[in-house]
């Protein structure tokens, strides 16, 4: 076999005799590594790893795999990606004349299967890299990826950066790159229509005509309006700050200020009037998936399907060297994030920025010249703050992104002495004039603390005829269904609840009811038992909000549900209060509790409304919790990947079910759907009927007799389901909306 015959991947099904070869495999690879890593100034350094990432198929043994492979055989895996790592490891050190360190580029090309393992276990002397090339048993297949190389370009590799936290970074970006061009030219063999659909997508930039004119429509409107005078004076402010020049802003707006739209006004101007800084994408993470479906939608009534992605959970393939076609194909079901917009959770846009898993990692390249909008930015996890901070920084510096830290409780990052990250950052206000607005949009009166013997107490409150739509909001799942239960044996109407134990499709749905009913006009009972999920960014309009003691800012949050649009003919009421038993989960929403229990002691609730309030509360919390308890910044300092990865957590582990009999057995027949053709378009298709459960849960004896594993990673719901009362999936008092790290 010569060199120009050797293959890198069998044949596609649709093209049975054309065999993808594996010097043009490694080109095509390296060209676009290069392209994706030129954005941060790496172009030498992805096409170098490029070149080596699939160096070691060239070893006979892989060649036999292949072709038994394509005769419908299953032989036994063989590993190629530490056999060109450990060339490149080995090379960098000679050519480069760098220490081990230095040389943990290599890292990325062995990991780009299975995952980035430590830097300590890869690339130091006596390490898995090291240990290859020194077994002579491997001499015959270094002579042949040696007369491989000489057919190929090489590159010399842009320095490493400075600084232990920004080269861990960077190899992660590195590797980022190299998984989406590895991944990018595979499917291009095997599914040349899907790959002929990539590639097109307009700039942010682009976008800003069609935005603005909606825009004006929408104000034209509402003209008459109050309300809508002021979203209209936060819009212009939004569009005129997009001038300034990239870096980090602060969007602070009241609840009901038109937060979602003049953020993306302040993106999309500052995209268009910066165009030479090259701006590729606009993301908008969020915290929750029911504000995700809801902004999502506001989005694509703009813009249509094709410029924005949905997306917050996604089945975890197992990764490792397998190259049969449909492996192949459920992998390339993980997003590389090549839209111009992406609405994405909190939790999808950071794990995947502390991962080591190349389906989670592929995307992170793309977030180089983005502008980055964090909304509802106080919800992230205190004891992760400190390198959540760091990252976000070095995001800024280094790849060219502009941060938008938005919220109507601005946690005022830049003015704790706590958060070392932040030091020294200059962050522009794009509403420099902000506290003018919370005055003006003042639409409730919080009353002061009530004290209720039992949640039956507040049931019996509840049920009197003056709160026939009431929205009640508790720190655990576990009270919310205790009070829905009373409410129920009281046989009031209009009863709801609402956690994530519901599936998108049913949430949308119970969203959509319960707006209707809300009605000025035509009001119908409501009264919504919910947890924390309801409290940030969801359109709700009632006349009064319960609000069980937590954290200060949860309580603003959920105030923001109340009178939003503020054309009620009364203020809203916004009632705290506390019973025996309103336990939280320790750490920092315990501590936030506590802290907030001081300031109500020592301040009206009339300075609520006052925004100075949330700056305090946050200098305490930043002061009263380990902003770092997990010790990460240590890890990715020695470049541990996998320990960051597991210590990075928002929520606990949770693994993605399918219910499958709501809306008429609809999940079961998306769920056929995909089992038989996986791709990209059949789990989106799904997506709306999973529910994500917590790890723990799901090893309950009671729990695992009413789930299925469908496939590796994907689970079938059996148990019961409740759509009638909408309390969802039967059996588990955990929401895991509770189970953020730190609340």
């Amino acid at each position: 076999m010569t060199i120009h015959h050797i293959y890198a991947h069998t044949p596609s099904k649709n093209i049975p005799h054309c065999w993808h070869m594996l010097e043009e495999h490694l080109v095509e690879t390296a060209k676009d590594a290069s392209a994706f890593c030129k954005v941060f100034g790496a172009e030498n350094a992805g096409f170098l790893l490029g070149i080596f990432h699939d160096l070691g198929k060239v070893n006979p043994i892989f060649q036999d795999y292949l072709l038994a492979c394509n005769e419908g055989k299953r032989p036994e895996r063989v590993p190629h990606a530490i056999c060109g790592a450990s060339y490149l490891w080995k090379m960098l050190l000679k050519t480069l004349q760098q220490n081990s360190h230095d040389a943990s580029m290599a890292m990325c090309s062995l990991g780009h299967h299975g995952g980035l393992i430590s830097g300590h276990k890869a690339a130091t002397e006596g390490g898995k890299l090291d240990q290859w090339w020194r077994d002579v048993k491997n001499d015959e297949l270094k002579k042949r990826m040696h007369e491989m190389l000489q057919n190929l370009p090489i590159r010399t590799p842009e320095p490493l950066p400075k600084g232990d936290l920004r080269r861990e970074l960077y190899l992660r970006m590195l590797f980022s790159a190299l998984v989406d061009a590895d991944y990018l030219n595979t499917e291009k063999h095997f599914n040349q229509r899907r790959s002929a659909e990539r590639g097109y997508w307009t700039r942010p930039a682009d976008l800003w005509p069609i935005f603005r004119a909606d825009q004006l429509r929408m104000m034209w409107k509402g003209r008459g309006s109050n309300i809508n005078r002021i979203r209209k004076q936060i819009y212009f402010s939004c569009f005129r700050t997009g001038k300034r020049p990239p870096g980090v802003f602060r969007l602070t707006v009241p609840t009901g200020g038109g937060k979602t739209r003049s953020a993306l006004a302040f993106a999309l101007s500052h995209a268009a009037l910066h165009k030479v800084h090259g701006f590729r994408r606009i993301i908008i993470a969020l915290p929750y998936t029911s504000i995700i479906d809801q902004n999502a939608r506001v989005y694509r009534d703009i813009f249509g399907d094709h410029f924005v992605l949905e997306h917050h959970s996604q089945v975890d393939i197992p990764e490792d060297g397998r190259q049969d076609e449909n492996y192949l194909r459920q992998r390339f079901a993980a997003e590389n994030w090549d839209f111009p917009i992406i609405v994405t959770t909190t939790v999808q846009l950071f794990e995947s920025l502390f991962s080591n898993k190349p389906s989670r990692c592929r995307k992170l390249h793309n977030i180089a010249k983005s502008i980055l909008i964090l909304d509802e930015v106080q919800t992230l996890p205190i004891e992760l703050l400190d390198q959540t901070m760091d990252v976000l920084r070095a995001l800024v510096d280094q790849y060219g992104v502009t941060l938008v830290l938005s919220s109507a409780t601005q946690p005022a990052f830049d003015q704790s002495q706590y958060l070392k990250a932040f030091d020294g950052i200059k962050i522009d206000e794009i509403i420099t004039n902000y506290r003018t607005y919370f005055e003006k949009l003042k639409r409730v009166e919080y009353q002061p603390v009530r004290k209720y013997n039992t949640l039956s107490d507040l049931a019996m409150e509840l049920a009197k005829p003056e709160n026939t739509q009431a929205l009640v909001i508790l720190n655990t799942r576990k009270h919310a269904l205790q009070l829905h239960k009373e409410l129920e044996q009281l046989g009031v109407e209009g009863l709801y609840h609402l956690s994530t134990l519901l599936c998108g499709a049913h949430r949308k749905s119970l969203l959509r009811e319960i707006t209707e009913r809300l009605d000025i006009d035509n009001p119908l009972p409501v009264r919504l038992i919910s947890t924390q999920v309801v409290e940030a960014g969801v359109d709700f309009d009632f006349p009064i909000v319960y609000r069980a003691m937590g954290p200060l800012d949860r309580i603003v949050q959920a105030a923001g549900r109340c009178n939003r649009e503020n054309k009620r003919p009364e203020k809203g009421k916004v009632v705290i209060f506390d019973f025996p038993g309103n336990t939280s989960a320790p750490g920092a929403y315990k501590i936030g509790t506590e802290d907030t229990k001081i300031l109500l002691s020592r301040n009206s609730p009339e300075q609520l409304h006052n925004p100075e309030l949330c700056t305090e509360y946050f200098q305490m919390l930043f002061r009263d919790v380990d902003l770092d308890k997990k010790g990460i910044g240590s890890y990715r300092r020695s470049l541990d990947f996998p320990t960051v990865a597991e210590k990075y957590r928002l929520i606990e582990d949770t693994l993605p079910v399918v219910i499958p009999t709501y809306d008429k057995h609809e999940g079961e027949r998306r769920l056929q759907v995909h089992i038989e053709k996986p791709s990209r378009e059949t789990w989106r298709r799904l997506m709306p009927f999973v529910v994500n459960l917590n790890y723990r849960d799901m090893h309950r004896e009671e729990i695992k007799e009413c789930i299925e594993e469908i496939s590796p990673g994907l689970y079938r719901w059996t148990g019961g389901y409740d759509d009638k009362t909408h309390c969802g999936i039967q059996g588990i008092v955990r929401d895991p909306a509770d189970l953020y790290l730190g609340d």
